[in-house]
């Protein structure tokens, strides 16, 4: 009896041992995951995320530094040895090639002004030479800016009586708004200090007095942007219809704070043309409102963001950047490392093919090119998935990683895109190079005062952008807008 009885306390205690040692072990698994996501999270920078470069620690750039050196020492090794074996030549420096043009300062055929130096005394004897013969001439040209000061012109509008009894007033030109007025070039560099180069209002104010002679108050040069957006509707609505009818297209968004809250700009650009824009939200409703990718049916370059894939009237293209970064935070794991380095590199070998053919003045990669491509392809995505466990918690390592696969396994049209269609960049830096902008103007200003403000530096900025790409100077195109006739891009001819 006092045996059974035994016994039951002692399954009683081992029962209870058993609970125990189950809620430690979750406990315990728990501890694991958030170790595993603060890991995750402190190895997180530029390099293998979205992140920031700014953002990034200086061990952080200085492992990313040791990281490029060592790609870069692997790819140079190997293309010295390809090139050794093919018997090429090694590939010339970058900067002036011997022989090449050279690019100074020339002086002109027609200066503005002239000054003569003459001597007075002989430096040998100390006569007088206002008699003496002219031997030689030598020239030097000195380039600077004018005197600084503002050049008022007086506009008179004559009211003449006709023999019918009526009287007519000539109209004044646009710039002549009011009976003392600042012209059209002072407000071209003030909307080109403020938008063009993000200087802030007070400083570019002070700037305007003291290079310019112009004395502007701050007021008036803060509602310079605005004024400027209200005169571009005409070339919105072309930049919209050109954007829509392209063959290729980039698209992005970045947030950023409006009257104290989380708003996102959204891209839409080519080689030769941008639209900037600001909305609250960050999907379809901004696409909606953009006016652009509801009407498009090319190929959108892009990032993940799902949003983008809700038009199927275009085709998708996934930026490889982006791709490469997630594929260098999946290579911190040992055993995902192979394939994550493998894809990366087939990536990278692709993108440098294509380019090779282009020179070369082919149409792109040839059949045999494709094919071989693909298989590797294939055979990367399947020893990806042999890696890759059968479990997978929520925010970890295997996720992310098994994540990344299913979208290079589904997604495999969208990625390689540029393979096939050399018209398809292989990133999407375009789009990111023009949201840069946006990003820079909140460090100047910390944020933008109201949507109407921002929405007008978003219209200012679509039209320096697309001026720059065509090869136009800010401030004439700007100086044309104050005399009421905005540029407007032509559009593209037919594809050679």
């Amino acid at each position: 009896m006092e045996l059974a009885e035994r016994i039951a306390e002692l399954e009683r205690q081992l029962e209870a041992r058993n609970q125990e040692v189950a809620v430690l072990k979750a406990a315990l698994e728990s501890l694991e995951a958030e170790v595993e996501r603060l890991r995750r999270e402190q190895s997180k920078h530029s390099g293998n995320s979205g992140k920031p470069p700014s953002s990034d620690t200086l061990t952080q750039r200085s492992e990313q530094q040791q990281e490029r050196l060592s790609r870069a020492e692997r790819r140079r090794r190997a293309r010295a040895k390809a090139k050794k074996l093919m018997g090429e030549q090694p590939k010339r420096r970058p900067g002036k090639q011997p022989g090449g043009p050279g690019a100074n300062l020339a002086q002109v055929a027609g200066p503005d002004r002239i000054v003569d130096h003459r001597p007075d005394r002989c430096g040998g004897c100390g006569g007088g030479l206002a008699d003496a013969e002219v031997v030689a001439t030598e020239r030097r040209q000195v380039f600077d800016l004018p005197k600084r000061r503002l050049e008022v012109t007086e506009h008179r509008a004559e009211s003449r009586r006709c023999s019918c009894g009526r009287t007519t007033k000539a109209p004044f030109p646009p710039e002549a708004r009011a009976s003392a007025t600042y012209g059209p070039l002072v407000r071209a560099v003030g909307v080109y200090l403020l938008a063009g180069q993000h200087i802030p209002v007070a400083r570019a104010a002070a700037l305007l007095a003291q290079v310019c002679g112009a004395p502007v108050s701050t007021g008036w040069l803060a509602g310079l942007t605005t004024e400027a957006a209200g005169g571009l509707e005409g070339f919105l609505a072309v930049l919209r219809a050109q954007l829509a009818a392209e063959d290729v297209l980039h698209a992005d968004e970045t947030g950023a704070r409006i009257s104290g809250a989380r708003h996102w700009f959204h891209v839409a650009c080519t080689d030769l043309l941008t639209l900037l824009d600001c909305h609250e939200k960050r999907g379809a409703e901004a696409f909606e409102d953009m006016a652009v990718l509801p009407f498009f049916s090319g190929v959108l370059v892009s990032d993940g963001w799902r949003s983008y894939w809700s038009y199927d009237a275009c085709e998708h293209a996934l930026c490889c950047a982006h791709l490469l970064r997630d594929l260098a935070a999946v290579a911190q794991v040992d055993r995902y490392q192979r394939w994550a380095d493998d894809m990366a590199d087939l990536l990278v070998e692709a993108k440098k093919a294509v380019e090779a053919a282009l020179a070369a003045e082919e149409a792109g990669l040839s059949a045999r090119q494709l094919k071989a491509l693909r298989t590797r392809y294939t055979r990367i995505v399947k020893a990806g998935y042999a890696a890759v466990p059968e479990g997978h918690r929520a925010g970890s390592y295997d996720r992310d990683a098994y994540n990344l696969l299913r979208r290079f396994d589904t997604q495999r049209a969208d990625i390689c895109r540029y393979w096939a269609n050399p018209a398809v960049s292989f990133d999407n830096n375009a789009a990111d190079r023009d949201l840069r902008m946006v990003k820079l103007q909140q460090k100047v200003s910390g944020c933008f005062r109201t949507m109407a403000g921002a929405k007008a530096f978003c219209a200012v900025r679509s039209y320096l952008h697309t001026a720059r790409k065509h090869g136009l100077a800010h401030l004439d195109v700007l100086n044309q807008l104050f005399q009421g006739n905005p540029w407007t891009p032509e559009p593209a001819g037919p594809a050679p």
